[in-house]
């Protein structure tokens, strides 16, 4: 899986992880929040656009997405549970990648493109229910910016 960072181009997952294990040792004191969310756009196929974000609460941050394209029909709803599961795939990665490095005490979390208003109303107890029960924090519109905001920039 290739990701795209605006200021380091194309990185594996390994070489971003290494730039978030990087930025996150040049101010360690400081609180971080790692939230992965991804975004579709329905086209002939569905674009699909996972987001990894590391947020220096107060102070900025950086973010990274992979992007690609697949089959899967015109269901919203099939649609919000690939993207929910493609963001807990990546989280999971990441979680396991966190312990080996010893990075413990960064926050993880899953935003998901679903809110209230709209059509996903009526899927938010299913797929957030999907996301906690992994133990991953689920946040929804309008807190859901990762893949609501950073990740739909990139389904365009």
């Amino acid at each position: 899986m290739i990701f795209t960072s605006p200021t380091k181009g194309q990185l594996t997952f390994e070489s971003m992880f290494q730039d978030i294990a990087d930025f996150i040792s040049q101010h360690p004191e400081d609180h971080y929040r790692l939230i992965v969310g991804t975004d579709s756009q329905l086209r002939e196929n569905a674009c699909f656009v996972t987001a990894v974000v590391v947020h220096r609460v107060g102070k900025g941050g950086r973010y990274y997405y992979t992007k690609d394209t697949e089959n899967v029909g015109e269901s919203l709803k099939k649609r919000i549970f690939i993207e929910a599961s493609r963001s807990l795939a990546l989280a999971s990665q990441l979680s396991d990648r966190l312990a080996e490095e010893g990075l413990n005490g960064i926050e993880l979390e899953i935003h998901l493109d679903i809110g209230s208003r709209g059509d996903t109303r009526s899927i938010i107890k299913e797929v957030a229910g999907m996301v906690s029960g992994t133990g991953f924090p689920a946040y929804i519109k309008p807190n859901a910016y990762g893949a609501s905001s950073v990740a739909d920039r990139h389904t365009k």
